[in-house]
């Protein structure tokens, strides 16, 4: 017991850089006394006494801001950072080594009886009011984005972002590049509109980039077709992207 209460201090100075001494996490961390007050409730649920379970879980959850239904499985160093308004229910199973943040639930999708909460692998992290709903599996080491929706199976590794959640991809094609480069000339942060955004805005500016990236293979194809036929053709001088300021 005193080595899992070990491991659960340690994990808050693993993932917390503000976390200034033991002394500190025991008393000042809401997420670290919600876990401490589950295992017990969860033990009393597993003998059989259900109604004590309950009513620990309720007290924890007047104390903590943090609600764990008695009957959720939680493995080793598991992290609830800030922790107001988590919600874990009742058939909820949580991996080693996972991380939620303020604001997550996961919750269920059904009244039915049964197994209706998700399943976290090793390693997960759910950002900030991020909401995973339903018997889903997020597998080993996903990340899901803050404020996220989740209602389908997370593959391992992944990150998934929006409302629905999806899945983004995180390498670098040749699309992303030539937009990239585009983007950097006209003077502002491509990453602010990265296709991975579930924003309209970023959506229609990279079709922008995509529409000035193929203008300018078009007119430099044109130009050397003019000069391979011997037509004159008076350059105007274009303004460059790279002098171009963009002042509010």
């Amino acid at each position: 017991m005193f080595r899992l209460i070990k491991e659960d201090i340690d994990c808050v100075f693993d993932r917390d850089p503000a976390a200034q001494s033991v002394i500190e996490v025991i008393t000042t961390y809401p997420g670290f006394h919600a876990l401490m007050i589950h295992r017990f409730a969860h033990l009393c649920w597993n003998r059989g006494f259900r109604w004590l379970g309950r009513f620990i879980s309720h007290m924890s959850r007047w104390l903590t801001g943090i609600e764990i239904h008695p009957g959720a499985q939680i493995g080793r160093r598991f992290f609830i950072d800030h922790g107001m308004g988590v919600v874990v229910g009742e058939t909820a199973i949580i991996g080693d080594d996972c991380t939620l943040y303020h604001g997550v639930t996961l919750g269920g999708t059904s009244w039915n009886k049964g197994k209706r909460h998700p399943t976290l692998l090793d390693g997960v992290v759910v950002g900030a009011g991020a909401k995973v709903l339903g018997p889903i599996e997020i597998g080993e080491g996903a990340r899901i984005g803050s404020n996220s929706v989740v209602v389908k199976e997370v593959p391992a590794g992944a990150t998934v972002v929006g409302i629905p959640g999806h899945i983004i991809d995180r390498t670098k094609n040749k699309q992303t590049k030539e937009r990239e480069e585009i983007a950097s000339k006209m003077g502002f942060n491509a990453y602010g509109a990265t296709s991975d955004m579930p924003d309209p805005v970023a959506h229609a500016i990279n079709h922008m980039l995509d529409h000035i990236h193929a203008m300018d293979k078009q007119l430099g194809k044109m130009n050397k077709v003019l000069h391979d036929s011997g037509i004159e053709y008076k350059e105007q001088q274009m303004p460059s992207l790279d002098d171009c300021e963009i002042k509010e």
